[in-house]
């Protein structure tokens, strides 16, 4: 489902595009995902300190050649929208010095799964059902992904509440939101916004108009619907304008 949208990402930048192959819960609950977001990181921070002809994996050897690893942008969508925030936390309690050269220049959560333990408004509203998003996949998936007894206030889906540090503590990149109009979490996505701009964050917020969640992973729809397609390359412009600008 992904790499039709992040192989059309890569070419509209140009970027490189590394996908991080994250642990299955309920195995491995969080923060194992976390840690495998940051480890990702120490692995293109050794590659870039790398010497030439040193990499033994021809993949490896082409990121050291052709990537900017002074220009590293965290991009994910739903729970990979979380993981965006709490790695990029992760990385900037260790202090921006401890990972030169790389470098952490921007966030990109796309209808990132932020939700508190009340349901908010846009949960409660009647909606048509999503093949990529119920509240009874939100349930199980949150579930089965905390730790064990957490609700959905623990920090890592609810940065934003009183469980979690203080936004004003937490060192952030700048972040680009990306929130479906239509996403049934919707309103908890625009409160972690209003909190960062109220922590003195960076954020700009994309609003995608009459979609819901994950709408451009939908190949078909993107295709052959001329309202989606074109939400599609808002998306893309947006995160394109986003990323120059960083």
């Amino acid at each position: 489902m992904y790499h039709h949208f992040y192989a059309r990402l890569a070419c509209a930048l140009p970027a490189v595009v590394v996908a991080v192959e994250l642990p299955l819960a309920p195995e491995r609950r969080l923060p194992a995902h976390i840690d495998t977001g940051v480890d990702a990181l120490r692995r293109l921070r050794s590659i870039a300190l790398s010497d030439a002809g040193a990499l033994d994996d021809p993949a490896a050897e082409l990121l050291r050649t052709a990537a900017d690893f002074s220009r590293v942008f965290l991009i994910g969508d739903s729970s990979g929208g979380n993981l965006v925030h709490l790695v990029a936390a992760h990385v900037g309690e260790d202090g921006e010095d401890s990972w030169a050269p790389l470098r952490v220049a921007g966030g990109i959560p796309i209808h990132p799964g932020f939700v508190r333990a009340t349901r908010s408004k846009s949960e409660l509203e009647a909606k048509p059902d999503s093949v990529f998003f119920t509240l009874d996949m939100l349930d199980k998936f949150i579930a089965l992904a905390l730790p064990e007894g957490a609700t959905k206030d623990h920090p890592f889906t609810c940065p934003m509440g009183p469980h979690a540090a203080p936004l004003e503590s937490v060192q952030l990149p700048p972040m680009l939101v990306a929130i479906g109009d239509h996403d049934l979490i919707r309103d908890t996505n625009l409160e972690y916004c209003d909190a960062l701009r109220a922590a003195g964050k960076e954020v700009e917020v994309l609003i995608n108009r009459g979609m819901s969640h994950s709408f451009y992973l939908n190949k078909y729809a993107v295709d052959m619907d001329p309202a989606t397609g074109e939400r599609v390359q808002e998306l893309v412009d947006a995160i394109k304008s986003f990323v120059a600008r960083h």
